[in-house]
């Protein structure tokens, strides 16, 4: 079976002068990949500050792609004309801007707006343009060698897989000659995502609904388990109405060493205003006992305050643990993250949005991911007894 695309023959390449510049292309191609994972995540979230209906996100999308097809017509369609253009090395000067401006521009409009669209091709046509870019900066090789090297680098920045590109890229033309410049720069694209992007365009969108991955060989239990699992949704809420009188009338904190030891205070939509701890709570039923208690409700001793540091549903349990180290606090009020950010772009300059109070989480709490993995642990290290003689003679 023949290469999927033609492309001139090349000889294998050792010259440094070459090896140097496959060095500089891979890093742009980083550079430019990271540029697309970001580009790509700010187009959707502008879509989700639009004043209209999700419905019709698709609809402003396809009218940007209809704009730049007009615009640019090579930039519309799956683009494997384009690429066999790149890899045989007769791209224009217009169709490599054209790609780079046009085509990248309605790719992120169509894939920030929801409208259904690939990665693997306009990854290779963008990536391939940027080499035929290159090839006017880099004169030791043809365009066809540019186009092809970047393509694999631009490919294994975006997704995070260098040797999928590597070996995606050899077949494409069935150039076996170019593994040398490949990994040279393959391998230097993905080294500057992965230490400058902490996701890949894939991995970001798993991220974004709501799962978590890591790129650690040794996972910490405290990266893949979520606040959500391990908090405590049965707790007790004070009423931000309430006064010291009302909580000396209804609240008891005869309990032991187990029972709450922080509340949160919410009104009457369970939107937290702030925390009350157990010591000042019962210095306010204290002082109502003894008849010195102020009017002031628990919003207005709230208000008074610095905003409570809280934890959020979607977070992996290192982010508490981090912020309980920096803050030297061990128990937090849990809410949702979403309702924050909405009530923050409704509040402009205010720092506490909506926080919808959805439990508490507190250090014993985050031990139980420790709990879990030692006791994975102890069930894979146990060992099914084998009997030599199962039978029993008499």
């Amino acid at each position: 079976m023949g290469p999927l695309f033609q492309s001139p023959a090349h000889d294998a390449v050792f010259a440094t002068q070459t090896l140097f510049g496959c060095l500089v292309m891979g890093i742009a191609a980083g550079l430019f990949a990271m540029l697309l994972s970001n580009s790509i995540y700010f187009v959707e979230d502008a879509f989700e500050r639009l004043p209209l209906n999700r419905m019709w996100w698709p609809a402003v999308g396809g009218i940007a792609v209809g704009i730049g097809g007009y615009i640019f017509p090579p930039a519309l369609g799956v683009g494997y004309d384009v690429i066999g253009s790149l890899l045989k090395g007769e791209a224009a000067l217009h169709l490599i801007v054209g790609i780079l401006l046009v085509k990248t521009t309605i790719w992120l409009f169509s894939l920030g707006s929801g409208n259904s669209g690939g990665i693997l091709a306009p990854l290779l046509m963008m990536g391939g343009a940027l080499g035929a870019a290159g090839s006017f900066l880099f004169h030791s090789e043809g365009m066809a060698f540019w186009a092809l090297v970047t393509m694999s680098a631009t490919l294994a920045g975006a997704l995070g897989a260098p040797l999928t590109a590597i070996i995606f890229a050899v077949e494409l033309p069935h150039s076996v000659n170019l593994l040398l410049p490949l990994l040279v720069t393959t391998i230097m694209a993905h080294a500057c995502t992965a230490l400058l992007l902490r996701r890949s365009i894939v991995t970001e969108k798993i991220s974004r609904r709501g799962l978590h991955l890591s790129r650690e060989y040794a996972v910490d239990p405290l990266e893949v388990m979520f606040i959500r699992e391990v908090m405590r949704t049965n707790v007790v809420a004070l009423p931000a109405s309430a006064t010291a009188q009302t909580l000396a009338q209804s609240v008891s904190l005869e309990h032991g060493k187990r029972g709450q030891w922080l509340y949160p205070v919410i009104n009457e939509e369970k939107i937290l205003v702030g925390v009350v701890t157990r010591r000042e709570l019962q210095k306010l039923i204290s002082s109502a006992a003894e008849g010195e208690a102020t009017q002031m409700t628990l919003a207005q001793m709230a208000a008074a305050r610095p905003a409570p540091v809280v934890a959020y549903p979607d977070e992996p349990l290192r982010a508490a643990v981090y912020r309980m180290a920096s803050s030297g606090l061990t128990r937090f009020p849990v809410v949702d993250r979403r309702q924050a950010e909405r009530g923050a772009r409704r509040h402009r300059g205010s720092e506490s949005g909506v926080p919808r109070l959805v439990g508490m989480v507190a250090l014993p709490d985050l031990l139980k991911a420790r709990v879990a993995t030692l006791e994975a642990e102890r069930k894979r290290e146990r060992v099914l007894p084998l009997r030599l003689f199962p039978l029993r003679f008499t």
